[in-house]
């Protein structure tokens, strides 16, 4: 075994939920201030979801008072906490880079439904 493939492995975390673009997600990353370390969360729609392994990462998207401000997340990083996936949407590409151009109610995108088993 590689000792690159050991590391690999040892970073890798395993209970991430399953998300592809077009999901609302909410990211919760460690952010360092002077001496002090919080929990910081950033919550928008996956536009990007690219690469394998270690080095896969997340470009979310959100409109903060009119402007868009997209941010690139490395999934198994120590400083991301957790991910929690909100609304899951139906989109029909894996990048929607054409969200940056729609601006309001035109930037929207579809829920998808999910089905729910009957209660008896």
């Amino acid at each position: 075994m590689n000792v690159i493939d050991i590391l690999n492995r040892e970073q890798r975390k395993e209970q991430l939920p399953g998300f592809r673009s077009g999901d609302t997600v909410k990211v919760y990353s460690k952010i360092v201030e002077g001496g002090k370390e919080r929990v910081q969360m950033f919550e928008g729609v996956v536009t990007v979801h690219k690469g394998g392994g270690t080095s896969e990462s997340i470009t979310v998207r959100r409109v903060a008072h009119g402007v868009g401000v997209e941010k690139t997340f490395l999934v198994h990083s120590p400083r991301v906490e957790k991910i929690d996936v909100g609304k899951r949407g139906r989109v029909r590409r894996s990048r929607l880079y054409y969200l940056s151009d729609r601006i309001g109610k035109a930037a929207r995108i579809k829920e998808k439904k999910t089905v729910r088993p009957t209660e008896r």
